[in-house]
């Protein structure tokens, strides 16, 4: 019995890291969607090397789990990032997200709204495992914020449950491109190096950071020459849209903040710069030869999506510099941001800011 109230417990626990937060307490419904969404994905879960063992396991799938056990293997030893139970096993979940965030922003702001929790603390996003939950939670909102219902293919239970079998690699990523799955491998096994509480610009961009770092370790060791190539042209396409949304947002902040404008200007300037969002994309896709993978993004584009992706961006540059002030030492690097998390955040932000480089564009 005190086995599966643990079991529970860190489930739990899991979901509420997983479901964002908000300045607005949770009823017991959402709980209780939380413990059993993940207890179910949890179960679904088997070791990676049953599936292999399995003659039932489709042939298409077979070589994405042979290299993803490789990418766990080169995550310890390359990047020294955790070496434990997750992304052992893996779930066939039947849909196409592990979690469907909600993500809700003011008319005139970047800054989206907060969901807390006693545990996890402060996010700035609420996280459902069943979607039609989510939009039903997301259209309850005030009609004075703009949302967005997000899937996502991972989530991180910053380690709270490798005891009963850790995070496993999931069918809602395992066909993303070799590059993308490295990718969120080191990025949600970041998150068990460091997390800090009410803050989620400093835990997705140090993310971000390793990330981008060990993804491009990866590449450039392990992948053939033909996947460097198209992952190659796929990342550039990704650089030049987040160049595209880092612009955006930074004309955004402007025109919110500036004391000039009234309501009735800033909704004119703000409409002038999301039309500018979709001419400036049409042209690079245009370029891309007409390929559309950002087509969906950019014609739901709001407030809450860009304060979300926002993110995920934030401090990344900082994070970088301290990498390199570090020597590329991953147990330094590691260290460093571990005392950055104990900072204040006041302190904390500080401390980043005199890291980015004066150049970089945030």
């Amino acid at each position: 019995m005190r086995g599966r109230q643990a079991a529970v417990g860190a489930a739990l626990l899991a979901a509420l890291l997983a479901g964002g937060c908000a300045s607005h307490t949770p009823g017991p419904g959402y709980y209780w969607q939380s413990v059993t969404g993940h207890l179910r994905l949890m179960a679904a879960a088997r070791p990676i090397d049953d599936w292999l063992a399995d003659p039932a396991t489709p042939a298409a799938l077979r070589p994405k789990l042979e290299r993803v056990r490789e990418m766990r293997a080169f995550a310890v030893a390359e990047l020294g990032l955790p070496d434990n139970a997750s992304y052992h096993r893996y779930a066939d979940l039947g849909r196409r997200a592990a979690v469907f965030n909600v993500v809700a922003a003011p008319r005139f702001s970047l800054t989206p709204q907060q969901w807390c929790f006693p545990v996890a603390g402060c996010v700035t996003y609420r996280g459902y495992f069943d979607e039609a939950a989510a939009r039903a939670f997301a259209a309850s909102l005030p009609a004075d914020l703009e949302v967005q219902v997000q899937p996502v293919p991972a989530y991180s239970t910053l380690g709270w449950t490798n005891w009963i079998g850790g995070d496993p690699v999931l069918n809602t990523f395992i066909h993303y491109p070799e590059g993308e799955v490295a990718r969120l491998l080191f990025h949600e096994l970041a998150h068990q190096v460091v997390y800090a509480a009410d803050d989620t610009p400093f835990n997705e961009s140090f993310a971000t950071a390793v990330e981008r770092l060990g993804g491009e370790r990866w590449m450039a060791q392990r992948a053939s020459p033909a996947v460097r190539a198209e992952y190659a042209a796929f990342d550039a396409r990704r650089r030049e849209f987040r160049a595209l949304t880092r612009d955006i947002r930074r004309q955004l902040q402007q025109v919110y903040a500036d004391a000039a404008l009234d309501d009735g200007q800033r909704q004119v300037r703000k409409t002038e710069v999301m039309n500018q969002l979709r001419e400036r994309y049409a042209s690079l896709r245009a370029r891309w030869g007409g390929w559309a993978g950002y087509d969906a993004w950019v014609a739901q584009a709001n407030n809450a999506s860009l304060a979300s992706q926002g993110a995920y961006d934030e401090w990344v540059p900082a994070f970088l510099a301290l990498h390199q002030r570090h020597g590329g030492d991953w147990g330094r690097f590691y260290d460093a941001v571990r005392q950055l998390a104990r900072q204040p955040k006041a302190d904390r932000h500080a401390a980043l800011r005199g890291l980015t480089p004066p150049t970089t564009e945030r």
